[in-house]
């Protein structure tokens, strides 16, 4: 249970993008391989805003020794101004 731990979507971008080019592979053949065009894959690494979660998913785990489990969602109580 040590490997767990718990990662924004910001960083999500940053390791995808770091395991991919340690896999030796540029932004043009990763997008072969994953069925996407090249743009996509720079907007998955580059742009945590976009909503691309399954992409950097499929890069981290395609080029990483990990896998990649959630989403996590948080819920809080509303507080009596927020509802």
């Amino acid at each position: 249970m040590r490997d767990k731990r718990y990662v924004t979507e910001s960083k999500l971008s940053k390791l995808a993008k770091r395991y991919r080019i340690r896999s030796g592979k540029n932004k043009t053949q990763a997008a072969k391989e994953l069925n996407v065009s090249r743009p996509t894959i720079h907007h998955a690494e580059e742009d945590p805003s976009q909503s691309l979660s399954k992409l950097r998913r499929k890069i981290i785990e395609r080029y990483s020794p990990f896998k990649v489990v959630g989403p996590v969602f948080v819920l809080r109580r509303k507080t009596s101004a927020s509802k």
